[in-house]
């Protein structure tokens, strides 16, 4: 039985690659061809200088759904991507200023002790 499932498993893995990459998160106003191509699913070298182009012409990106208005990205390539689109370094900072303000603060338990809650029925009674 084992074996068959871990065929079945190992026949997904090849049947659909595309899900067993991710996307690399990329600052898309800032980053150049070469690494647009690198960091996202499903966009290719011409695809990603396309991007830059759009960028150069326009300025910079808005939103993510901006990227739909360069020729060959289309809907279902910014979905698979919307999660690694970045448009300005800010977001990376404040999640690694969020970590470790987070880390800073010590944890409180949110166990009681007995002796506590016998002194908080108490008290509301």
């Amino acid at each position: 039985m084992f074996h068959k499932l871990a065929a079945v498993a190992f026949a997904l893995t090849l049947a659909l690659p595309g899900l067993s990459f991710a996307a690399t998160p990329v600052n898309i106003n800032k980053a150049d061809a070469a690494t647009i191509a690198s960091s996202l699913d499903g966009i290719g070298q011409s695809k990603a200088e396309a991007i830059v182009a759009w960028r150069d012409a326009h300025g910079p990106f808005k939103s993510a759904d901006d990227l739909a208005q360069v020729k060959g990205i289309g809907q279902a390539t910014l979905e698979r991507n919307r999660t690694a689109i970045l448009l300005t370094d800010t977001t990376a900072n404040a999640a690694t200023k969020d970590a470790v303000t987070k880390a800073d603060k010590p944890v409180r338990s949110r166990h009681r002790s007995k002796k506590a809650a016998v002194a908080d029925a108490a008290a509301t009674e």
